[in-house]
């Protein structure tokens, strides 16, 4: 099989994206996680762009990567400077990393618009700008900036600049397609070109995703003969992002057949999406292919009785090979092969009647406003009921809610909860940032003291919806919860006309899927 390197620019074109802020520390953490990972190359940053992107440099050599090489990232020379003197090369190299990635102007609107120097001006640019990061002994990627506007618009100048850039002695030319605008057929044909002229040279591709292209052009790229490709976990960047390499990397490796990072990396594949995810604070989208959470999620029950029988009839590819997992989403759109595939998942019982019973149940609640798309641990308490294997780990006599206005005009909720485990009473105050807050801190701490695991449980989201709403104030309302411990996370889901009658019982729903999976 043919190598495809493949260049994460994640830490400095993921940065570009909006809300998206990487620490020093998250910079480290997503480094080691690439190269856990196994891509060939990792950008570190901007080298000469802020203290934090150099302090990065010095931290990442010394983490002792083993499958990927740090590459500085700048700009060819200014036309107002020499090699020696300019900040931008002297930076990169500074940063002392194995590789110098310089991004020169191919198009020759930027050329006189935005450089203010001549077409040969900016070829000489380049081809010092090579030269001298060579003659310091890095190996050198060319990032050919705009290449395929700058094609389309003046082929002949943007292949002179990209041959100055290899008489230089460039090592790759990784031409950029910048404005994202460019469709795969046109890639696909410009590529082809540059590859059989600068055959001596690795050719590479750097798509944003502007026109939602990105990835079909990197891989049009490939076809063409493209043997390096550059993204970002999870597709982030400027504007519409990068290229998702999280789609970029299976598909070279399982539907091309390149040889990209070794198949027990790829499985790491949707841990390393969401680890991204997570320290970018941001919610992933659930319908990512290969690495989102709907990726393999099947709902009709059409598929899923297929699915049951032959797993090819409704996946493309196994979904371990990237680390993810299948899902059954119960629904009142289900039937009985959505229930029975997800008793057999849960290894519960492979039982057609009862699976027509916990459909019933399922389609009564969805009625009542309950969904269990998002609340399995919910739909796993419901089928221990309807089995009658249910058995209620506290009862409750009553909670008591009061919201209240202090003197400094402070906002103060607090909750309290009685309950009895056994025979005993607990009886339990607790305040909180808000109602459901202060509720489920008074709920844990009257159980922390019978079952001390649920000093672990924390919740991590909370979600409201309106069922009703043109019922207006007696709306109802639709309550989801995740929880996480030490080694889990799970949905629960409550309904009600009231707000925190519909959290409270989520909660209990969170509280006792804790309590029984502890127990098993």
């Amino acid at each position: 099989m043919e190598k495809i390197r493949i260049y994460d620019t994640t830490l400095r074109d993921g940065m570009q994206a909006e809300g998206v802020s990487f620490s020093l520390e998250d910079k480290l953490l997503i480094a080691k996680k690439l190269d856990s990972l196994g891509v060939d190359y990792i950008e570190g940053g901007y080298a000469s762009s802020n203290p934090k992107e150099m302090q990065f440099f010095i931290e990442a050599a010394k983490l002792g990567l083993k499958n990927s090489k740090i590459a500085g990232f700048g700009n060819t020379r200014r036309a107002d400077a020499t090699v020696e003197t300019d900040a931008s090369l002297n930076a990169i190299l500074k940063c002392e990393t194995p590789v110098a990635t310089l991004v020169g102007k191919c198009w020759d609107l930027h050329v006189t618009e935005v450089l203010r120097c001549s077409l040969d001006e900016n070829v000489k640019i380049c081809a010092e700008s090579v030269e001298y990061m060579k003659a310091k002994g890095s190996e050198v990627i060319f990032d050919a900036e705009h290449f395929y506007d700058g094609y389309k618009k003046n082929a002949e100048y943007a292949m002179q600049v990209l041959a100055s850039a290899v008489d230089a002695g460039a090592d790759t030319l990784a031409l950029c397609e910048t404005n994202g605008g460019i469709l795969p057929s046109e890639v696909y044909k410009i590529t082809k070109a540059v590859v059989e002229k600068f055959g001596s040279v690795i050719v590479g591709i750097h798509c944003h995703n502007d026109s939602d292209c990105a990835v079909a052009s990197s891989l049009a790229a490939v076809e063409a003969g493209a043997r390096h490709v550059q993204g970002t976990i999870n597709g982030l960047g400027e504007r519409t992002g990068n290229a998702n390499l999280c789609t970029i990397i299976p598909n070279l490796a399982f539907k091309m057949g390149f040889e990209v990072i070794s198949k027990d990396k790829i499985q790491m594949l949707t841990e390393a999406s969401r680890f991204v995810w997570e320290i970018a604070n941001l919610t992933p989208p659930t319908n990512m292919p290969y690495v989102g959470e709907s990726a393999f999620a099947h709902k009709a029950g059409l598929h899923v009785d297929a699915l049951r029988k032959n797993k090819k009839t409704y996946e493309h590819i196994d979904p371990e090979m990237v680390g993810n997992e299948r899902r059954f989403l119960i629904s009142e759109l289900s039937g009985k092969a959505n229930v029975l595939a997800k008793l057999e998942k849960a290894n519960i019982a492979q039982d057609k009647e009862l699976a027509k019973k916990i459909l019933s149940q399922v389609q009564n609640l969805e009625n009542q406003g309950y969904q269990f798309e998002s609340a399995e641990a919910s739909f796993e308490l419901l089928v221990k009921k309807v089995m009658g294997k249910y058995k209620p780990f506290f009862e409750l006599e009553k909670y008591h809610v009061t919201i209240e206005k202090n003197t400094s005009g402070r906002m103060v909720s607090e909750a309290s909860v009685k309950l009895k485990v056994g025979g005993t009473t607990e009886h339990v105050v607790s305040e909180g940032d808000g109602p459901v807050d202060a509720l489920y801190s008074a709920l844990k701490k009257s159980l922390e003291r019978f079952y001390p695991a649920m000093g672990q449980m924390h919740l991590v989201d909370y979600k409201v919806r309106i069922i009703n709403p043109a019922a207006g104030t007696a709306a109802i309302t639709r309550v989801v919860i995740e929880t996480r411990d030490s080694d889990d996370i799970w949905g629960t889901v409550g309904v009600s006309e009231n707000i925190i009658d519909a959290s409270w019982l989520a909660l209990v729903d969170s509280v006792e899927y804790k309590l029984l999976k502890d127990s098993c």
